[in-house]
């Protein structure tokens, strides 16, 4: 492989060598809800409606109304795929992630920036981010084409921290996009608040096109990255590379050198605009739930300065509900679950996942270690500690070493001869979640959902307890070592 620094394209030029990873199609496609469309039925897999399936990362060569523009996606929608990009065991890489976050390689500036190769500017009498950035739809309801996958980076007025997010954002105008920040924990939020506050615009790349330690390692939220934590270290240190930025052209920010296409502009105060004030269908996008977003009255308005890509640039896309959201969302929690427990009852959870059935943020399953009879009520312990911690978390399954985690029919098996539910379930009512959760309406349950956002939170402890594992022992067989003889 090329000595070059890591980039979306020196990934998938590892990622061709992996048999049934990678597919790019030369048949053209209409990037208004058929390109999705058309992945759902080959990779999108994760909430996304049935039929649907684990597939090879697909890459759009044709896109209609877009010459020299191709469309990806699904680059992240397998568990497996991302540990072979991350060169990692795909069954641990939630404490991988969460070394990373523990020994992060700060960015660096560079001079050598391919997302510069073609400079568009805002003041150009034929500048449209429409005509120039190809976003999909996902469905045909959609406010509008998104970029789901974007970057955005930003800094405090003091220019004393930097930080990186991702937020849908709806092109509206020739040169306006619509960001959803959702409220609380993004830091992003947290400095557009304060350049509100003074009224001024907030200077902002959005960074499109990038090597997935990037996309994956900046979802890593609060308490595990605090205010001040920039998680581009978080894909220096998965790299062992520093990330290389430069100054942007028209703003006073900084892009990622090597991203395949770059937004720059400001978030502007105190303005705000209908998320779907082009169609009017009152929905915005699929989200990872696998509903429809409604779409948001009032949205914060990025005003788009310039649009620079590099040549034959690669316009990366994220279809909403599918696996590809499990593995940019649910691996980092993975981490950050990992990282609180192993903190506070270290030893005791041996492992986390955050499955498709959740969306990578609603469900996590916890494998346990009791050691002795002391241990005993850890495992829910160790639940409350996720809770407490991250409260888009809805559901916790808590399950014994023997059980594979990544197998929900493991799961499920134990769920079903390790459990008893007038013992083992346990309800936390009047708790608050993520509230893309349709059914958290005071409508649905007004007893404990006062307004919207509100849950209640389920444990389903399927561990043994300690004094009866003797009478839960799995059927042993045989160890054969040299098993895979016999598939010659």
């Amino acid at each position: 492989m090329t000595n070059e620094p890591y980039d979306l394209r020196k990934v998938l030029a590892e990622l061709k060598t992996h048999p049934g990873q990678y597919h790019a199609t030369d048949v053209a496609v209409d990037p208004n809800a058929e390109l999705s469309g058309v992945y759902r039925y080959i990779g999108a897999g994760g909430t996304v409606e049935r039929p649907t399936q684990a597939g090879p990362a697909m890459m759009f060569n044709h896109v209609k109304g877009f010459a020299g523009t191709r469309v990806l996606t699904g680059l992240m929608a397998s568990r497996q795929r991302v540990g072979l990009m991350f060169h990692h065991d795909a069954h641990t890489l939630g404490q991988f992630l969460n070394d990373a976050v523990d020994h992060p390689v700060p960015p660096v500036m560079v001079d050598d920036a391919p997302a510069h190769e073609v400079v568009h500017r805002a003041t150009d009498s034929d500048f449209d981010i429409r005509k120039l950035v190809a976003a999909p739809t996902n469905t045909p309801e959609d406010a509008g084409p998104y970029i789901t996958v974007g970057v955005v980076l930003g800094s405090n007025k003091a220019k004393t921290m930097s930080d990186v997010t991702i937020h849908r954002m709806v092109l509206e105008d020739k040169d306006k996009l619509g960001i959803y920040i959702m409220p609380g924990g993004r830091h992003i939020g947290a400095f557009a608040k304060e350049y509100e506050a003074a009224n001024e615009p907030m200077p902002v790349t959005i960074n499109i096109g990038l090597d997935p330690a990037i996309t994956i390692g900046c979802t890593f939220e609060p308490p595990t990255t605090p205010l001040g934590y920039n998680e581009l270290g978080v894909a220096g240190a998965i790299r062992q590379e520093a990330v290389g930025l430069t100054p942007a052209l028209t703003v006073d920010e900084n892009a990622i050198a090597r991203s395949e296409f770059t937004l720059e502009g400001y978030i502007m105060p105190n303005e705000r605009i209908q998320e779907d004030i082009n169609t009017h269908t009152g929905k915005a996008m699929p989200e990872f739930p696998g509903y429809d977003g409604d779409a948001n009255p009032a949205l914060q308005v990025i005003k788009v300065t310039a649009v620079t890509h590099r040549e034959q640039p690669i316009m990366q896309s994220v279809i909403g509900p599918s696996e590809e959201h499990v593995s940019m969302a649910g691996i980092p929690t993975e981490a950050s679950i990992l990282e609180l427990t192993n903190r506070a009852i270290p030893g005791k959870v041996l492992n986390v996942y955050n499955p498709p059935a959740g969306g990578g943020k609603l469900m996590t399953i916890m494998q346990i270690h009791k050691e002795d009879a002391a241990d005993e009520g850890i495992q829910r312990q160790a639940a409350l500690l996720a809770f407490s911690a991250f409260k888009e978390l809805k559901t916790v399954i808590l399950v014994d070493e023997d059980v594979d985690i990544f197998d929900m029919n493991d799961v499920m098996w134990t769920v079903n001869t390790r459990f008893q539910a007038d013992q083992d379930l346990l309800v936390l009512p009047g708790m608050r979640n993520h509230p893309l959760d349709p059914s958290e309406r005071p409508a649905y349950d007004p007893k404990s959902i006062r307004t919207r956002g509100m849950s209640s939170k389920l444990v389903i402890d399927g561990t043994v307890p300690f004094d009866m594992k003797d009478q839960f022992v799995r059927a042993k067989f045989m160890d054969v070592p040299d098993w895979q003889k016999y598939l010659q």
